[in-house]
């Protein structure tokens, strides 16, 4: 299996059994681990364990970040989500927006995925997520009632036409194209000047991966897939997707980018050697799946 990347850890036991336990979850609270999101994605928190340490920013540590519940309230609060559980020990999720006194320090998911152990990592990922679909689902969908949320913030209740709602997450594939010799990637106007990367995008509504795979790579760069492999797959809660990892063989065309791309080329190992090494090529970062599926075929190179 790769190895790596962000957010693949064995993260938590979600408990899924607990979620309707509302006097197991009370019982629990006081010794949880608690993080608290805001409506940005930003993990917050009232200070550093160390006075010398800055209250914001990447140098954070989860024990900066991560409040026991009882620090935050006596008792579990209605808009506390379950995370899952790490042996005895419960973990939540607040929205910032809901504590009474706002906390000072801020987190970015990329920073504290970057220096994190993969277990609270992996939790802020999944409370990133959670929080976000909350903040986005206050209103039922089918008839605009406000919902009211349940399941230990796992699901919404219309009570107005009586549909339910649950947590999404939307599929996006990410493949390295190789022609048997060469990687295919691109760049993307917006990104940092020398980034290159695999090609990746959302699956549509009644399609495969596999279609997928095939349909992006012929938008973005007119290169025809010929078979695929799955590699892995990756939560990325910004804000709440996951990419689904493949490997594939493409027909060795010459690339023509749409609009979706600025350019799109093959590199041969010797090309990506060669250009990392002169500062002119920078890949993906080590957080992503796409590093690692990139990692991937330069083994494959020998």
């Amino acid at each position: 299996m790769p190895s790596g990347f962000a957010f693949r850890g064995p993260g938590l036991d979600r408990a899924e059994l607990l979620r309707e336990d509302a006097a197991g979850l009370d019982a629990r609270w006081p010794t949880a681990r608690v993080l608290v999101v805001d409506a940005e994605g930003l993990a917050r928190f009232r200070r550093p364990s160390k006075e010398t340490a800055p209250a914001t920013g990447a140098e954070a540590s989860p024990e900066d970040v991560i409040c026991s519940g009882s620090r935050l309230a006596d008792t579990r609060p209605a808009t506390a989500s379950l995370l899952g559980v790490d042996g005895e020990t419960a973990w939540f999720v607040l929205p910032h927006e809901s504590l009474q006194d706002p906390l000072p320090g801020r987190l970015g998911l990329r920073e504290a995925a970057a220096t994190w152990p993969a277990l609270p990592a992996s939790a802020l990922a999944q409370a990133r997520a959670l929080v976000h679909w909350q903040q986005r689902n206050r209103h039922c969908g089918a008839c605009g009632a406000a919902v009211v949320f349940g399941r230990a913030g796992y699901s919404a209740n219309c009570p107005g036409c009586g549909l339910d709602h649950y947590p999404r997450t939307d599929p996006a594939v990410i493949v390295a194209v190789t022609d048997g010799s060469r990687l295919l990637l691109g760049r993307q106007a917006s990104w940092p000047a020398g980034r290159w990367s695999v090609l990746a995008g959302f699956v549509e509504p009644g399609e495969s991966l596999e279609q997928a795979i095939a349909r992006e790579v012929m938008e973005e760069a007119a290169v025809p897939v010929l078979s695929t492999r799955y590699s892995a797959s990756q939560p990325w809660p910004f804000p709440g997707s996951l990419m689904v990892g493949f490997h594939a063989i493409g027909e060795p065309v010459v690339p023509r980018v749409s609009d979706e791309l600025e350019q799109a080329r093959w590199f041969t190992r010797a090309d990506i050697e060669r250009e990392v090494a002169a500062g002119e090529l920078k890949l993906s970062p080590r957080l992503s799946i796409a590093r690692t599926l990139i990692e991937e075929w330069l083994a494959q190179q020998g």
